[in-house]
């Protein structure tokens, strides 16, 4: 049993609770660790971040939280952060304002760098990714998916982060209807971002939100990115993405039994020594 979630986002974003009601239901699962990650301020409208003034409460709150429950569980502090080229904010840069454990590097909205515009692949509507391709992309599939792992390389290369999140979301609202993940030039994206992930010793998240809200069939990423990310022992977490208590372990079973079939023995964890191998 997997007994940590490093992706889980609170009513300061766009979850649904209180941080403290996330910890009581990790502490009732038997979790050991228990790391919170809400959306970066965002530089552009939108409704999912959290706001610039709230930043500092929700630092001020996980620390809390830190402290009062340090004997039970261990809780920690991070954020999921949106990279666009010159338009978000250098991550490093809220380390220094939260004393962060850990950053999640995610792409949710990628950019054309020609008409500097943006295409929102995430939500669970299809006709906002199918309106934002057409859009941003001219329904140019191939142009628009090469920006987005562009755009993924890029924020290993320059931001760093811990864990990527959620690498082949851009799969999410396809569903086979622009791209099929089997073509050549797909499959060379993939290998060019892991190659990358693993030369900037990042941490590969097994993410199942896809799978528990329906709206993918299969976990990010897919079973065939996972077993190249086995043969190149590329380092994975699991997290669950959980927006409200009651997702803290949702499909964590499924993952197991995935990832066991490929051959994972393990996957990280995090403690006040860092990141660690465990047991999966």
């Amino acid at each position: 049993m997997i007994k940590s979630n490093y992706h889980t986002h609170t009513k300061f974003c766009d979850g649904s609770d209180e941080p403290e009601a996330y910890v009581k239901e990790a502490i009732k699962l038997g979790f050991n660790s228990l790391g919170f990650s809400g959306h970066a301020p965002f530089p552009k409208e939108n409704t999912f971040a959290i706001k610039d003034n709230d930043l500092e409460n929700y630092c001020n709150n996980i620390e809390f939280l830190k402290n009062k429950y340090q004997n039970i569980i261990k809780v920690y502090i991070a954020l999921e952060v949106d990279y666009i080229p010159e338009i978000t904010e250098d991550f490093h840069n809220f380390y220094k304002k939260c004393n962060l454990d850990y950053i999640i590097g995610s792409v949710h909205l990628v950019l054309n760098p020609e008409n500097k515009k943006l295409w929102f692949i995430d939500g669970p509507k299809e006709e906002i990714y199918d309106k934002g391709l057409e859009i941003a992309f001219n329904n140019n599939i191939r142009q628009a998916v090469k920006a987005y792992y562009y755009q993924i390389n890029r924020m290993i290369e320059t931001q760093e982060p811990d864990v990527i999140g959620h690498l082949d979301k851009i799969k999410m609202h396809n569903k086979n209807r622009f791209f099929s993940e089997d073509e050549k030039w797909y499959q060379n994206l993939i290998s060019e971002t892991l190659m990358l992930s693993k030369e900037k010793n990042c941490i590969i998240e097994v993410n199942t939100r896809g799978l528990y809200k329906k709206r993918c069939d299969s976990l990010f990423p897919g079973k065939q990115i996972l077993k190249q990310i086995h043969s190149m022992k590329i380092p994975i977490v699991v997290n669950s993405d959980a927006h409200k208590p009651s997702e803290l372990t949702l499909g964590f079973d499924q993952a197991i039994k995935e990832l066991k079939s490929i051959g994972f023995k393990n996957h990280m964890t995090f403690s006040v020594h860092g990141w660690e191998k465990i047991e999966l």
